[in-house]
């Protein structure tokens, strides 16, 4: 085995830091080709031995290895003529706005305020692109729901607005890129647009064709677990479940406030059933059941290669708003154009942000990964087990209370995939739930300490800041 392929395999995936994101299988002469595994995640797997003269270059395309370029290093690469501004936050910008879509259908469609769509829209009715690479429902009768695919009219893209929490790999649509010739935009979460980016630095096909990226704010990646365990929960057993939709806006609710819809077979009989998110045991995203181990190790919330970010406006003046309200940052003149147009033209409403706003707007996002990272990298020194280089340094220094949050939260998204294969042992989701509940009680408990605990907690927190 050569010697590239072996530091990949010993580094990066045989430790558990693999997104399953498909860029190491898609340079050129890889032997990797991307399986789901047992845990439902993508993983690179060797499909033939290579000639050990052939070395090709996968460690500089994977998003966690120590060998690729950090996401502030390729952001001033890309952005850097374009007079941007930075922050640790954000990454590179120009400007940052919160809005939704007026026109059309595209707010309702969409798991916000729509503007991820409208934007691949404009990109193809302004001839930027010939089309555009996003994740749409799986048209085949294999296992998997969603995959990347390529829409090149209005109509196509429409289909698959929303957001997808599911894995997916980019192995097999870079594949396409590199073999049909024409101008593509990418929409994707930070790790894969990172990905993308790498590998346009190493493939001048890829660089060449890719013109835009999308970025998605993203709080981390499921396994293909938490779409069947929510079917599951609703009755449809997992091997049934043939589609979901993550997020159906629930009208005069807050905009976190949404429901899940699903199809499948109960008994040889076709059903479509639906709930709201907070009735389902396995939604809430701050303990992270189904999580890749890899996003505890991102510092990338804002997708900070990508040309425009988009995501939901978690701040008070929009939570409110059932029909979704989007937090926006712009990298590249031209989307900021085709927004300021879209302004002027009443095609889109949009208040331009601070980026200390569009940070508020993702707070928790940014704790998880930032102080939450340092003290996970604290961990691993500490123990000397390999893990990826971050921008946020290795510290213990955060209050002790939030070291045990973090704790219980890596033990929850371990835990789940365990308690998924026992439940499915016993054919019944219960057991799941019987097997979770001391896991999330402990949490519960940790986030939420006794009155007097919290006093002083915050009195420590105080003195700290005047420290």
């Amino acid at each position: 085995m050569n010697k590239n392929i072996k530091y990949l395999m010993d580094t990066v995936i045989e430790n558990d830091y693999c997104i399953g994101c498909g860029a190491c299988a898609s340079v050129d002469d890889s032997p990797f080709e991307m399986r789901l595994d047992k845990n439902g995640k993508f993983r690179p797997v060797i499909k033939y031995e290579l000639d050990c003269r052939t070395e090709p270059d996968v460690n500089s395309v994977c998003p966690f290895s120590n060998e690729s370029k950090n996401e502030t290093e390729l952001g001033k690469e890309l952005f850097k003529t374009h007079h941007p501004t930075f922050n640790e936050n954000t990454g590179y910008y120009l400007k940052n706005f919160a809005g939704y879509v007026k026109e059309g259908k595209y707010r309702d469609k969409g798991s916000s305020g729509g503007m991820g769509s409208w934007i691949a829209s404009q990109l193809l009715k302004l001839d930027l692109v010939d089309g555009i690479i996003h994740v749409k429902e799986k048209n085949d009768n294999s296992n998997l729901l969603f995959e990347y695919q390529v829409s090149s009219t209005l109509d196509e893209l429409s289909s698959g607005a929303k957001s997808k929490y599911y894995p997916i790999e980019l192995s097999k649509v870079m594949k396409f890129v590199k073999e049909k010739k024409g101008r593509y935009a990418i929409i994707g979460i930070p790790c894969f647009i990172k990905s993308v980016r790498l590998l346009a630095e190493n493939d001048k096909v890829i660089k060449e064709r890719i013109k835009y990226c999308i970025g998605l704010v993203c709080g981390h990646l499921k396994s293909d677990m938490f779409a069947k365990s929510m079917g599951w929960q609703l009755g449809i057993e997992p091997d049934n479940l043939s589609w979901i939709d993550f997020r159906v806006k629930l009208e005069d609710k807050a905009a976190n406030d949404y429901g899940v819809e699903v199809e499948g077979t109960i008994n040889g009989e076709k059903v479509k059933l639906s709930a709201p998110r907070k009735e389902l045991y396995t939604t809430n995203w701050g303990q992270g059941l189904f999580k890749y181990n890899a996003c505890e190790f991102c510092d990338d919330v804002l997708a900070e290669t990508a040309d425009v970010t988009v995501g939901d406006a978690w701040l008070p003046e929009y939570a409110n708003d059932s029909d979704g309200t989007n937090v926006i940052t712009v990298r590249n003149p031209d989307i900021l154009q085709i927004l300021e147009e879209g302004i002027s033209a009443g095609k889109v409403y949009l208040d331009e942000l601070t980026a200390e706003r569009v940070y508020k707007s993702q707070a928790g996002g940014f704790r998880h990964r930032r102080d939450g990272l340092s003290y996970r990298l604290h961990l691993k020194d500490e123990n000397n087990e390999w893990r990826p280089n971050k921008r946020v340094r290795a510290s213990d220094k955060i209050d002790s209370n939030r070291k045990q949050v973090y704790k219980k939260r890596m033990q929850l998204s371990q835990e789940s995939f365990n308690a998924f294969k026992i439940a499915e042992e016993n054919q019944h989701f219960d057991s799941f739930i019987d097997y979770m509940n001391p896991n999330v009680e402990a949490y519960n408990k940790t986030i939420n300490p006794p009155l007097i605990k919290r006093i002083v907690n915050k009195i420590k927190r105080e003195i700290k800041k005047v420290i």
